[in-house]
């Protein structure tokens, strides 16, 4: 971390700077690989609206879904909408999640080595942007959000009945070249297999640049 520190000085603590770097961390990677129990992770959470960036060099997930959300926030008035995608189960090759606020970023590393990839279980994410190379088995697009089934979860997590609101989902789903922006990231379990955590308070590098 000494390099991510060296403005601040040796022998000598802002604690300002302290704080801040105490609290980001711990709540960034608590969102992260935090256990949400089955079947209550559709919006069961009030987001901060703090985008973040997640990358890899690939993504294998059976059981997949896709619908439209709106995502809850600290003000109940206040709704963000997102795309929303389920995986029942995950595999995910070489990840990479940044934050950033401010000058500072967070930069958690996982799955590097490819005999030991990220496992997750009940994912559920939810996004502004996402880009790859993607392939589906068994596809189905157009389906009833409300009748989504193929992540393992039913009834009102997708939408609501009636409403006719659009949906997709497909047996699997492989995604090289993943780019993500998200609002959210649960999962029953999530292993994050050699994990790297680091905090830079100026010049870190966040997984991708902005897209055009």
């Amino acid at each position: 971390m000494k390099d991510a520190l060296s403005a601040q000085g040796e022998g000598r603590t802002n604690w300002r700077r302290f704080a801040i770097a105490a609290v980001i961390p711990g709540a960034v990677a608590g969102a992260l690989v935090a256990g949400v129990a089955s079947g209550a992770l559709a919006a069961s959470f009030s987001v901060s609206g703090t985008q973040f960036k997640l990358s890899a060099d690939k993504l294998v997930g059976n059981g997949f879904t896709q619908y439209s959300g709106a995502l809850d926030t600290a003000d109940p008035k206040t709704k963000i909408p997102a795309a929303m995608s389920g995986i029942k189960t995950a595999e995910i090759y070489n990840l990479c999640q940044t934050v950033k606020v401010g000058t500072f970023v967070l930069r958690i590393e996982a799955g590097k080595d490819p005999a030991k990839p990220v496992e997750a279980s009940d994912l559920v994410i939810g996004m502004s942007e996402l880009s790859g190379d993607a392939t589906f088995k068994n596809i189905d697009i157009g389906v009833d959000a409300a009748t989504l089934t193929r992540d393992g979860r039913t009834g009102p997590e997708h939408g609501v009945a009636g409403t006719k609101a659009f949906g997709q989902e497909a047996e699997s789903v492989t995604i090289d070249g993943l780019k993500q922006v998200a609002y959210s990231t649960s999962a029953s379990t999530f292993k994050l297999t050699g994990m790297r955590l680091k905090l830079y308070l100026a010049g870190g590098q966040e997984c991708f640049a902005d897209q055009q």
